[in-house]
């Protein structure tokens, strides 16, 4: 049955007087009798339910200080509810921000605080049973009976308002009762409380009870999640302005140090090149070479400026970046560059900008670290529609220090990390290193792995 408030049988006038109800004029004695003890009655459920709102509002005050944080809260207020409502289990059901769902989030279970499995596995009970709660079937009932997302729901343990599987479950654990109640702060739903009991009785102030304390529970555990909520959504936003605010900073350094140093760089290189017309060739190549990685670089650095990350040249493809990083890097060192590029489709600019990051972050590690006799880039399309690019080389490899060491190891991490890719990093000493991008446009979640 669902439960609604009582209405009262007295009232008061406009000056706070109590006027009692029409029966007490009633010349009949039964009649008398009954109209006392029902106004009896309804003034003991007056004072207890003020009494009660005020040890609940006492209690949800202390919880917050004792258990800062919202699991927490809400562990000790479940454990609190079955404790003080003689019940078996209390659980929060929450509904998902998209409001097109709900689910269990926790639940305190006789002695012990319960929350659902991550992975998809089924709420087993924790008596030793291994029976299955069927979490998913109470939630979507939860959320599709429309009469309980605005008044507490008292359900029989074979209630026919239940699914099926529900109701077998609730004989098979002896349900006596099931209370839900909705945790609304306005008129937003944000979920439900639940409480179940398997002690059988039939006094009504028992049922009335239990009632009126859920309901005072589920006011200030709205009001804890509703707070919950908003400081949480202030930490988002603050962390959001401090991240914009250090992009700034960043980019502000990078233009005022980099791309000015760059450019000052180019200017005396160029000036050096006007001026020396007879000198060696080999001294005239070193100088063109370091005119281009200058101007290369304070271009990069002009793009990051803009967006703090490398970019793809305007236009490039893989392909093409990769050969004007295979280039640039050769005319730094005498080691071998070989590159061996299929035809690639294209990925979206973003993606693209962090697979040529990742590229040249290795390339460079293995001109400057590696010691090594040749190098090679490999990138090759998978199934047609994903990547495997591979920079290799057959150097000193990395040793006594693990693989993901390191910002320039971060780094290519972190930008795997982003577009779903997998890195793998292979390595031994003296075996050289090769390290391993693997992209699917099925974005396969992220794994970082690192194999000597």
């Amino acid at each position: 049955m669902e439960h609604t408030a009582q209405p009262s049988h007295s009232t008061c006038d406009g000056g706070g007087r109590f006027n009692p109800p029409s029966e007490v004029a009633s010349s009949d004695p039964e009649i008398l009798r009954a109209a006392l003890v029902r106004e009896s009655r309804e003034r003991r459920r007056a004072e207890c339910s003020a009494t009660m709102q005020m040890e609940v509002v006492n209690l949800a005050r202390d919880l917050l200080v004792r258990e800062p944080d919202i699991e927490g809260f809400f562990g000790a207020l479940t454990k609190t509810m079955v404790d003080d409502s003689e019940s078996h289990t209390c659980a929060v059901w929450l509904i998902d921000e998209s409001a097109e769902r709900c689910e269990l989030w926790l639940a305190f279970v006789k002695d012990r605080l319960f929350t659902p499995p991550k992975d998809g596995r089924p709420c087993e009970s924790n008596d030793g049973t291994k029976r299955v709660f069927p979490c998913e079937r109470m939630a979507a009932h939860l959320f599709d009976y429309k009469p309980g997302w605005g008044v507490t729901v008292q359900y029989d343990g074979d209630d026919a308002r239940l699914p099926e599987e529900l109701r077998e479950f609730g004989i098979e654990q002896q349900w006596h009762s099931v209370v839900a109640t909705p945790l609304t702060l306005g008129t937003r739903t944000l979920g439900w409380m639940t409480v179940c009991s398997v002690s059988a009785s039939d006094d009504p102030e028992t049922h009335w009870w239990r009632v009126a304390l859920i309901e005072a529970v589920a006011r200030q555990a709205a009001l804890a999640l509703h707070h919950s909520r908003l400081v949480e959504t202030n930490r988002i936003e603050e962390r959001r302005k401090a991240i914009l605010e250090e992009r700034n900073r960043l980019a502000r350094d990078i233009h005022d140090n980099l791309a000015q140093g760059f450019a000052a760089i180019l200017m005396q290189l160029q000036a050096v090149q006007r001026d020396a017309r007879c000198l060696a060739p080999s001294v005239s190549s070193t100088i063109e070479t370091a005119i281009d990685l200058a101007r290369t670089h304070l271009t990069e650095a002009r793009r990051s400026v803009g967006t703090l990350r490398p970019n793809v040249s305007n236009g490039d493809d893989i392909a093409t970046a990769l050969k004007r990083l295979t280039n640039l890097n050769q005319r730094t060192t005498t080691v071998p560059i070989d590159l061996v590029v299929d035809e690639l489709p294209r990925f979206g600019d973003g993606v693209e900008r962090e697979i040529v990051a990742i590229a040249q972050e290795a390339l460079t590690n293995a001109v400057r670290h590696s010691r090594a006799r040749r190098i090679t880039i490999r990138a090759a399309t998978v199934k047609s529609v994903g990547l495997r690019l591979s920079v290799a080389d057959d150097g000193r490899g990395i040793a006594r220090e693990p693989a993901g060491t390191g910002f320039g190891m971060t780094s290519m991490q972190e930008r795997a990390e982003r577009i779903g890719a997998s890195l793998t990093i292979v390595t031994a000493p003296r075996n050289g290193t090769e390290v391993v991008l693997a992209w699917d446009p099925a974005s396969v979640p992220t794994q970082v792995h690192v194999a000597t």
